[in-house]
């Protein structure tokens, strides 16, 4: 569907009066602003910049019946080859943090839903708090975190999130404990209930010592550019991990190192990864991992599950 199609110059210049004409765009290329570098025109791209324009924003869009995709960094996400017809919101306009109880040993990091985990990181260290070492190189943002209560090397981001402030599905303003948020293996209560927008989410971190909280995250990095495959596109962990094994390993053993459809690979130096080798197309990515997963289920039993999330 072309913008054209639902998007009438009255709404154009609403969601332009609220935030602002820069920040407003159309037939934007999702390939430009997701980490695969795929994905077809946008309709609508806008940049709200803070919590209110955002709100607003929404509202606008639901009254004109133009469906809504919040994206945050780009990573863990793959656009159609089409693109998206309707709003593509820019989250990382929300990119606050503040933080409290610097003269106790338990430290809250409030930080916005589009601030990015590795800055988010850099201020735990800063400060000298430990407990986040495990998300340095993680390629997301809070609310993306949030959402699919991201990990790594045995840790969640549940092990010291405190809450999370959003707005429900009737644009109200609510904050629920970590407790509440249904948080599980790459889920959470967010994920079964899509309308809800992450605003905020409030970490609980304690007192460390900043150099060796530097040298862990220095050394997981490390690791990280030893073994994955960052100096191609991709959008991190195609597969979630199925119990009692790992995806690499089995697509490994299945002999799919190298396997590719079109521009895209299953990478040679880490097979959990799909990368882009250049003019990937999503539908490339969705017909090589759908080949492996048939490969993996018959050969092995094992059930792989995508981690990225198609948007079409």
């Amino acid at each position: 569907m072309h913008e054209n199609d639902f998007f009438n110059e009255d709404l154009l210049c609403a969601l332009a009066g609220v935030a602002g004409e820069d920040n407003v765009l159309m037939s934007e290329p999702m390939r430009e602003h997701t980490t695969f570098k795929i994905g077809g025109p946008a309709a609508f791209w806008c940049t709200p910049r803070d919590a209110k324009q955002l709100r607003r924003t929404l509202q606008l869009c639901r009254e004109n019946g133009v469906r809504v995709y919040l994206l945050g960094n780009g990573s863990n996400t793959l656009f159609d080859d089409t693109g998206f017809d309707g709003a593509v919101i820019d989250m990382r306009g929300l990119s606050g943090m503040e933080n409290s109880g610097l003269d106790t040993d338990a430290v809250r990091i409030t930080a916005g839903a589009g601030q990015t985990l590795g800055r988010l990181c850099s201020k735990a260290q800063t400060l000298g708090l430990t407990g986040l070492e495990f998300a340095c190189g993680i390629p997301g943002t809070v609310g993306g975190a949030v959402y699919m209560n991201a990990g790594a090397y045995g840790n969640e981001l549940k092990d010291v999130l405190e809450s999370v402030t959003f707005l429900d599905s009737d644009l109200q303003l609510r904050t629920l404990p970590a407790a509440d948020l249904a948080m599980g293996y790459r889920t959470s209560i967010f994920e079964q209930n899509p309308d809800w927008c992450i605003l905020s989410a409030t970490v609980v971190l304690h007192r460390g010592d900043g150099a060796a909280v530097l040298a862990r995250m220095q050394e997981l990095l490390g690791k990280r550019r030893e073994k994955q495959p960052l100096e191609w596109p991709s959008a991190g962990s195609t597969f979630k991990r199925p119990q009692g094994a790992f995806a690499g390993k089995l697509i490994e053993d299945c002999g799919l190192r190298g396997f590719t459809v079109g521009g895209a690979q299953i990478s040679e130096k880490h097979c959990g990864f799909v990368i882009n080798r250049g003019g990937a197309t999503c539908a490339d990515v969705v017909a090589l991992t759908e080949q492996v997963r048939q490969i993996v289920e018959a050969r092995t039993g094992f059930v792989l599950e995508r981690e990225i999330r198609v948007v079409k």
